[in-house]
């Protein structure tokens, strides 16, 4: 008997490709069909890989064939399964409502002065005019609550839309919850990670922020759990990395930028921030020197294509101002007043720039004014 192809092909668009909903010729699946004789030879390619989707294919078609064509054909089936890459689905977090962006402050390694620049930021930005928030996120070893002059506090309980909520300590115009506040001074808090992320879960949901144009995060030193308990609650508008020029910290910086880089993060890292960079002795006022190396920060950002939003020099006062609870930004006049403010500017700048070339996690109402000053619009 006479097997013609387009017989086989008619037998095939009756049968449908398992998973797809499509007959095996108008999904693309069948690619060939040679006869030789009695023999048939069809090749497909099949899109689910499971080793029982491809016995059922064979299968109807052998039955389909012999029933509808001719029962002594023989039938050969070369199977072949290509599966479309899987992307790693980017780690989304829910927005919350009333805040515009979220700004994750991290670092490499501890000691680089991390929370030192987050509080110095956020009061920079509350002097700009911006409703700011500060979320200490350092959970083992919060320090924003000395660095904000808020040791001590405990933040009220307040009903929101019929909801109790924790209301944020604010002083400089800055709101903030820390871990320290539920906390004794000399008590450690040691938590497994599920146990600090759901604490963490509780200050940035159950607060009432109200409206805020930033909510700065002050993370842990690393990367860790409560890094990516973070980008998974929030959809983080960027990160900014902390460094001291030094190359260990800039090892750990290295990968603390690698981690918000990742397919299944994607957290634009808008900037990096080198601080002690070096040290002029009152003295001689004239004189910078580079105790931690040299431009190490600078230079990383040039390497990873990151920003440079500026530097920080060893001094003490700025030491002193953290330990008194009055961050250093606030001192009139003042070089390390305007170092701060000049990251602060380049900071809302690219984060600007972020939001003209990347889809907004929610739309940021931020402008930029002569000589890089920022206001609210």
């Amino acid at each position: 008997m006479n097997i013609s192809k387009q017989a086989i092909q008619e037998v095939l668009e009756g049968l449908t490709v398992p998973g797809e909903g499509q007959n095996l010729v108008a999904s693309g699946a069948l690619k060939n069909i040679n006869l030789f004789g009695d023999e048939v030879v069809i090749d497909l390619v099949l899109k689910n890989p499971s080793l029982q989707a491809r016995k059922k294919v064979e299968v109807e078609i052998l039955k389909s064939i012999h029933a509808q064509v001719y029962n002594k054909a023989k039938i050969s089936i070369n199977i072949k399964v290509e599966t479309p890459p899987k992307a790693d689905a980017p780690i989304k977090g829910e927005p919350i409502k009333g805040i515009s962006s979220i700004i994750a402050i991290s670092s490499g390694k501890g000691g680089v002065g991390k929370s030192t620049v987050t509080s110095n930021i956020a009061v920079t930005l509350a002097q700009m005019g911006f409703q700011v928030g500060l979320l200490d996120a350092d959970i083992y070893g919060p320090s924003i609550p000395t660095m904000m002059d808020m040791e001590g506090e405990r933040p009220m309980s307040i009903t929101v839309d019929g909801k109790s909520k924790m209301q944020p300590i604010e002083n400089y115009g800055v709101k903030v919850l820390s871990i320290g506040f539920f906390t004794q001074p000399n008590q450690a808090v040691i938590w497994r990670g599920p146990m600090a992320s759901k604490a963490l879960n509780q200050m940035i949901f159950d607060a009432a922020w109200g409206e805020l144009d930033f909510l700065l995060i002050d993370l842990p030193p690393g990367t860790g759990d409560i890094h990516l308990s973070i980008v998974q609650s929030l959809p983080i508008s960027g990160a900014i990395v902390v460094s001291t020029p030094q190359n260990v910290a800039l090892a750990d910086a290295k990968k603390g930028i690698a981690m918000f880089q990742q397919d299944s993060i994607q957290v634009p890292v808008i900037g990096i921030v080198e601080n002690m960079s070096y040290f002029t002795p009152q003295e001689l006022p004239e004189n910078k020197y580079y105790i931690f190396g040299k431009e190490g920060a600078k230079n990383l950002a040039t390497d990873t294509k990151v920003p440079f939003l500026g530097e920080i020099p060893l001094v003490q006062s700025v030491r002193e101002a953290g330990d008194v609870g009055r961050p250093a930004a606030l001192q009139e006049n003042s070089s390390i007043a305007d170092a701060i403010n000049l990251i602060t500017q380049n900071m809302v700048v690219q984060l600007v720039k972020r939001n003209k070339t990347l889809p907004p996690t929610q739309v940021v109402k931020i402008t930029t004014m002569s000589g890089c000053s920022a206001v609210k619009k």
